[in-house]
């Protein structure tokens, strides 16, 4: 069974620092690109940033460029989301997602439920 698993998630202060990661168990973690998204309170999911299977590549929206770092231990199954010198408008629901391709014209995407993070003095 497919699972994918954030946490990490909680109360920060602006300027501060916090730690996501997205275990996965049940697919091939090593195979799959993974890609972190956001939807803050009353607004639409927003792309965060994308990894590749391999972590060779990184992607960032300009939002968070140059304070956010999405790294990968394929060893231990686990994507990391590292957030640095937050505002309050990282303030949202962080989800992670997994995408294998099983075949040529066939991509399966798999999501984990979310982690809040909170950005408030």
């Amino acid at each position: 069974q497919v699972h994918l698993v954030e946490s990490g998630g909680g109360l920060v202060q602006p300027g501060g620092s916090l730690r996501l990661s997205c275990a996965a168990s049940g697919f091939t973690f090593s195979s799959a690109d993974m890609t972190w998204y956001r939807q803050a309170p009353g607004k639409e999911r927003e792309l965060v940033g994308n990894i590749t299977s391999s972590g060779g590549t990184t992607i960032y929206a300009d939002s968070v460029k140059g304070r956010f770092t999405i790294s990968r231990d394929n060893a231990k199954n686990t994507g990391y989301l590292q957030m640095n010198s937050v505002k309050p408008e990282d303030t949202a629901v962080y989800y992670c997602k997994a995408s294998l391709n099983i075949s040529r014209a066939a991509t399966v995407h798999y999501w984990g439920k979310g982690t809040l993070v909170t950005v408030s003095p």
